[in-house]
């Protein structure tokens, strides 16, 4: 599967996922149950310099790899920012540098998280997204992380 198929299949799935519920109540259980899936980081991975700026709440994102595949080890201590991060590590984790680049989480219109996010869960997710993009440039720059 190329690239671009690889991250347009992981949006077609959430959006497909989110479909299946009725109203935002239920949505938002289930960006919960999401969140709660992720591993629970290290104490060294809670690290000031993976710690995300511009969220609200704490969030921390660990690459590893380098340009030809970034994986991310990421959290929150809200769960449903969490949950958020779980649905970005679908899209961008396990991606090349130039595809995390490429890709615009078009998920977050289509499911209609956009018109359902607190002005700051918005600006969180936003830095997420940024952070991520960050580590796909520097790999891109040569850089790579263990």
């Amino acid at each position: 599967m190329n690239a671009r198929l690889a991250t347009d299949a992981a949006q077609s799935a959430i959006a497909d996922e989110f479909s299946l519920f009725g109203d935002w109540t239920e949505r938002y259980q289930y960006l919960i149950d999401l969140g709660r899936k992720l591993p629970v980081l290290t104490d060294a991975q809670k690290d000031e310099r993976y710690k995300v700026s511009g969220c609200q709440s704490q969030v921390w994102i660990v690459p590893h790899g380098d340009a030809r595949a970034l994986t991310f080890d990421a959290n929150s201590d809200s769960s449903i920012v969490a949950g958020l991060i779980a649905l970005l590590l679908r899209v961008y984790s396990d991606r090349s540098a130039a595809e995390i680049l490429a890709t615009e989480p078009r998920f977050v219109e289509e499911i209609g998280l956009k018109g359902h996010l607190s002005q700051s869960r918005s600006n969180g997710l936003a830095a997420m997204l940024a952070r991520v993009k960050a580590i796909a440039r520097e790999a891109e720059a040569g850089a790579s992380f263990s």
